[in-house]
């Protein structure tokens, strides 16, 4: 059964976003991006708009956090 989503990351653009989402998207994981209102009017009419929350399967915290580290290496 589904869980909810949980927060795993912010970054600060869209574009950061949906790289890092293609990413754990890759190796099957639910994930999506959500506005922040982190640097709300600093960014407007940026391209990117501003740092995305990044969520992902509950479930698949953990696998998701490997992800990461091991794509900083």
């Amino acid at each position: 059964m589904a869980t909810g989503l949980v927060h795993l990351t912010v970054v600060p653009n869209a574009y950061e976003a949906e790289m890092l989402c293609a990413l754990l998207r890759t190796e099957g994981l639910t994930c999506d991006l959500r506005a922040t209102n982190l640097g709300v009017g600093m960014m407007d009419g940026l391209p990117g708009g501003g740092p995305k929350e990044i969520v992902i399967a509950e479930q698949d915290l953990a696998r998701a956090q490997e992800i990461m580290a091991a794509s900083r290496n």
